[in-house]
């Protein structure tokens, strides 16, 4: 009985063991869980608006060809006429909007659509809460300061990480209807009177010969002459910073500095933004708003303003101005009578 005990132990106790092994050893082939990835659930990982840019299993088409002719003419010109280059600092990024969610760095030149181009970022970020058209965001709204993240509020490391990975674009204008676009907009409308306070009043004390008290005071009758006048003064950058609505365009967005992928214009705005949005993938999110004023400023406008400027200033206001004409490729206006 004992014997027969003892052979039932010794055979309970193999059993045991051998099913441990077994157990051990399925354990151990079993594949370790993974957490769940694009490719578990069909789809693709989606691909960033650089990515999508420079994907060279793309086929070129006739809007890729343009930009890419763009970032050519821009690198050329950088390397012609930039003596040297510097390192970038936080201050040179104040203009330079960052889109996370997408992936998005826009270096905004006022005059060229900013105001549009602002509130389409409010809406891809989410800061526009219910609004999907960026047209129902009121336009003061749009320039509010916190409202969008600029570049110059991350560390060096956060900067450097999107600097390589961000789709980088610019919107440029030719320079001298840009500018004639300024004069107008903030010295020939009554409603701002921040302006003429801020810096019509400078002008006239300075640059009119016998000024009315009212003149003065008011600052609200400069004329594009004086504007100029203004301008070309090196007093006037001496004592401060141009205005960013009539600081040169390589000033704000240092453009020899930072490598900007797309190069859209303000002549080809409609194309461009639609170019960018579908970059990003976001086309069928929002639409940039059409251009549907009947006041823009254009080039024959420019020579009407340019008229009564003589070709002695007309020439230092070049060359003020010259890097924004050479490194967009924009021809020096046939207006102009220094040539």
């Amino acid at each position: 009985m004992r014997k027969a005990k003892v052979i039932r132990m010794v055979f309970a106790l193999s059993l045991g063991c051998f099913i441990m092994v077994i157990f051990y050893f399925n354990s151990s082939l079993k594949p370790v869980s993974e957490p769940p990835s694009d490719k578990s659930s069909g789809q693709k990982p989606r691909r960033s608006p650089l990515q999508t840019l420079y994907d060279g299993d793309q086929a070129e088409s006739a809007i890729q060809a343009i930009h890419q002719g763009r970032r050519e003419l821009l690198e050329e010109a950088c390397r012609s006429y930039t003596r040297k280059r510097r390192v970038l600092i936080p201050e040179d990024l104040k203009h330079v909007i960052v889109d996370d969610q997408h992936g998005l760095l826009y270096c905004y030149v006022p005059k060229v659509a900013c105001t549009n181009w602002k509130r389409v970022l409010m809406v891809l970020t989410g800061v526009a809460g219910s609004h999907r058209d960026p047209l129902a965001i009121p336009a003061n709204e749009a320039h509010v300061a916190g409202n969008l993240r600029t570049l110059s509020e991350y560390s060096t490391s956060q900067i450097n990480q999107r600097l390589r990975s961000y789709l980088k674009f610019i919107f440029v204008r030719e320079p001298f209807e840009r500018l004639v676009s300024a004069y107008r907009n903030k010295f020939t409308r009554s409603y701002n009177t921040a302006f003429h306070k801020r810096y019509g009043t400078k002008i006239i004390r300075r640059h009119r010969l016998n000024p009315q008290p009212e003149a003065l005071e008011k600052g609200d009758d400069v004329s594009f002459e004086e504007f100029v006048y203004y301008l070309v003064d090196p007093a006037t950058q001496r004592e401060e910073p141009f205005n960013e609505h009539w600081e040169r365009v390589h000033s704000l967005c240092h453009p020899c500095l930072i490598h900007y992928d797309v190069v859209g214009k303000y002549e080809t705005l409609e194309q461009d933004s639609r170019y960018v949005l579908q970059l990003a993938g976001v086309e069928n999110q929002v639409n940039f708003p059409a251009s549907s004023k009947s006041t823009r400023t254009t080039g024959d406008m420019s020579a009407q303003f340019f008229h009564n400027i003589s070709p002695f200033y007309q020439k230092k206001l070049y060359n003020l101005y010259r890097m924004d004409f050479l490194l967009f490729n924009y021809s020096v206006p046939a207006y102009l009578k220094f040539t």
